[in-house]
């Protein structure tokens, strides 16, 4: 029986990842250079420095990679404002709070990026625990978050069900031998989803309760 469930962050909860597309897109187009979507999506669930090298290499100057990255992090704090949980979520968390289950976190962002996220958005109070990249020396695809997530939460992984919008998070997850339930975005829906046991095309397509009961 399902005892746990651990949610990714990064466009799982909130998309950010789209909005970091977006400004880096839009930072680089000022210089003539285009970001395709592919590019950026290697990185998505994980730290990859393939991005930052493309730019390098296409921009030519430090320079000019500095000031995109300045010019992103600036577009990204002003589009961030408007962020908002995405659609169901909330009814997810609520759920499994009323059915008992125990709830974590598990993100390869530090606990300094998601934490004003959750407090502007009153989503702290349903998590037992934060399982970030401050945590380990190895991000997703490596287990150890969701490993760290179990242990923390006293359940046995393969009664806990993870929920992830990436091919990265879903390798972390699965490795762990955590269920997973992939519920990608817009920057993710294209991916190649390698190992899985449910997806979901977003939390609003059924009931967290009706969903736990197909996995057992």
């Amino acid at each position: 029986m399902i005892q746990a469930v651990i949610f990714d962050f990064d466009g799982t909860i909130l998309d950010t990842e789209s909005v970091w597309y977006e400004s880096y897109r839009d930072a680089l187009q000022e210089h003539d250079v285009e970001l395709p979507l592919s590019v950026f999506a290697e990185g998505i669930g994980t730290y990859d420095d393939g991005m930052f090298r493309y730019m390098r290499e296409r921009l030519g100057t430090e320079e000019k990679y500095q000031a995109v990255k300045t010019a992103a992090h600036a577009l990204h704090q002003t589009k961030t404002s408007a962020l908002r949980p995405r659609e169901g979520v909330v009814a997810y968390l609520e759920e499994a709070k009323r059915l008992g289950l125990r709830i974590g976190l598990a993100t390869s962002s530090p606990l300094s990026w998601i934490e004003p996220f959750l407090d502007e958005h009153g989503l702290r109070g349903y998590f037992e625990t934060l399982c970030t990249s401050d945590d380990v020396e190895k991000v997703k695809p490596d287990p150890a978050l969701y490993r760290l997530a179990a242990e923390r939460l006293k359940v046995e992984p393969r009664l806990a069900v993870a929920f992830e919008d990436s091919a990265n998070g879903a390798r972390s997850a699965v490795a762990a031998g955590v269920r997973c339930v992939v519920v990608p975005n817009p920057m993710t829906e294209a991916l190649r989803f390698e190992r899985y046991d449910f997806r979901l095309s977003s939390f609003e397509e059924m009931p967290l309760g009706e969903l736990l009961a197909r996995l057992e």
